[in-house]
């Protein structure tokens, strides 16, 4: 099964820009090179970057991710540091949307304030203008 870079990128929805950017920080292993040179994968590498972008899409991190990929690699482990690894994410996750949240009710009880009157009477404006120096 020797695939593309190209056929690569397009069965996993990756870009190939990012497929090289793998291979050069390890996420992926060099590829083997056809007698023109051309780089030609396997169903492990595409495995592999099916991994990558399904990690990738739940958001974890790169470096994450080498971990998940070096875990994986050793099937006859116990699984605990994959659930550590992944409820580290997940409270971190559950921190972002606490934060975007709050940026929520923040930005409804601005508009809430509006009055629809003029620039210099908005308190949305007022409030995103750096506070007078007291020179």
């Amino acid at each position: 099964m020797g695939l593309s870079i190209g056929a690569l990128a397009k069965q996993t929805d990756t870009k190939v820009e990012t497929i090289r950017y793998y291979e050069r920080i390890g996420l992926l292993p060099q590829p083997a090179r056809t007698s023109g040179n051309y780089r030609t994968y396997g169903e492990a590498e595409l495995n592999r970057l099916s991994f990558i972008r399904r990690a990738r899409n739940l958001g974890f991190s790169i470096e994450q991710v080498h971990d998940l990929l070096n875990l994986s690699d050793r099937r006859d482990q116990s699984c605990a540091e994959v659930d550590a690894l992944t409820r580290s994410h997940l409270a971190e996750v559950e921190r972002k949307i606490a934060d975007l949240q709050a940026l929520q009710r923040e930005l409804s009880s601005r508009l809430g304030q509006c009055s629809q009157g003029t620039i210099s009477q908005c308190l949305i404006i007022e409030a995103l203008a750096p506070a007078p120096s007291a020179v």
